[in-house]
């Protein structure tokens, strides 16, 4: 058979941040582990001064307090610099970045460079893959009644994630949930990263049209428009 990414190398990520705005809110803690056959062989787990006050409801989520931020986190712009650096030389190597709902962290890692005056992601060369469990089990599991969160998932595959909201520990149940996944769906296991990602990409959009059609049904908001691309909302779609 032959070799996937199933059998190689991947980089879990996963942010902390001061609130659920992607593009607006920014990093507290961040974690850059690299596994390969579901263990880990690399972590980097770093907390982020973030420049200004974590609300109480994001500090009482991931347990980060002001204070700890000012003492032993590194500034922001030097974060940014280096979760953009990692993902840089991992997609110019062609290895997957794997996270849950991996858009919202993308997302504002490509929103707070900007933000600092350099060039998004894309424009740096970064292209994936791109490997989100999230994305992938709403594309092979569809119909599937209740809540898709890392929780949820972890509970389904009986995988143990004993520091939720800890950036370190999220990532890596992030990539045991895809190994999982994968193992259910031989398709995905089988499939190459690049055209997996190419996969989610409609995979995404299909959910984003109809969740957006359920929210205007129900008299509620429609989706914001730049939630409709994947994996970093308001760009042009990776396509692989």
């Amino acid at each position: 058979m032959t070799a996937t990414w199933f059998d190689g190398e991947v980089l879990a990520f996963d942010l902390e941040t001061t609130g659920v705005d992607k593009f607006n809110d920014v990093p507290v803690s961040f974690a850059l582990v690299t596994m390969r056959g579901g263990e880990v062989m690399t972590r980097r787990h770093c907390l982020v001064n973030p420049g200004r006050p974590i609300p109480p409801g994001a500090a009482a989520i991931h347990g980060i307090s002001n204070e700890r931020a000012e003492a032993e986190g590194i500034e922001l712009a030097s974060a940014i610099e280096e979760i953009s650096t990692t993902l840089l030389e991992t997609s110019a190597s062609g290895v997957p970045v794997v996270g849950f709902n991996l858009s919202y962290d993308l997302t504002m890692v490509d929103a707070c460079s900007r933000g600092l005056g350099k060039q998004g992601l894309k424009e740096q060369g970064w292209v994936g893959p791109v490997l989100d469990p999230l994305v992938i089990d709403r594309g092979v599991d569809r119909y599937r009644s209740g809540k898709r969160t890392l929780e949820t998932m972890c509970d389904r595959f009986g995988i143990e994630n004993t520091a939720a909201h800890d950036a370190a520990a999220d990532a890596i149940a992030s990539a045991l949930v895809l190994r999982a996944l994968a193992d259910q769906h031989p398709e995905v296991r089988e499939t190459d990263a690049a055209a997996l990602t190419a996969q989610q990409v409609a995979w995404h959009r299909t959910w984003a049209e109809s969740f957006d059609k359920w929210l205007r049904e129900k008299g509620r908001p429609g989706m914001d428009e730049r939630d409709f691309v994947w994996p970093i909302s308001g760009t042009v779609e990776l396509l692989g």
